[in-house]
């Protein structure tokens, strides 16, 4: 199965948390659509500079970026 992961950018000294605060809500957005397979979470790029992700199957891919807007998106593979 293919996946992306579509990812919203946050910067500033409230990065963190706004990106931790925005899983919450894509993760209220995956159980009232239904998504199965998806992974939600933050990842740290630098301390002034956090991501909120969701992982989800391409096929959901032009519906999610409509609906959802993140600010870019990638092919998602597993480390």
């Amino acid at each position: 199965m293919e996946r992306v992961k579509l990812i919203w950018d946050f910067k500033g000294p409230n990065a963190e948390h706004i990106a931790i605060h925005h899983v919450k809500h894509l993760e209220e957005y995956v159980v009232a659509e239904k998504l199965q397979h998806t992974i939600c979470k933050t990842q740290t790029i630098s301390p002034m500079y956090h991501i909120a992700y969701l992982v989800v199957e391409k096929k959901h891919m032009n519906a999610l970026r409509e609906s959802l807007k993140p600010h870019r998106g990638q092919l998602y593979e597993v480390d």
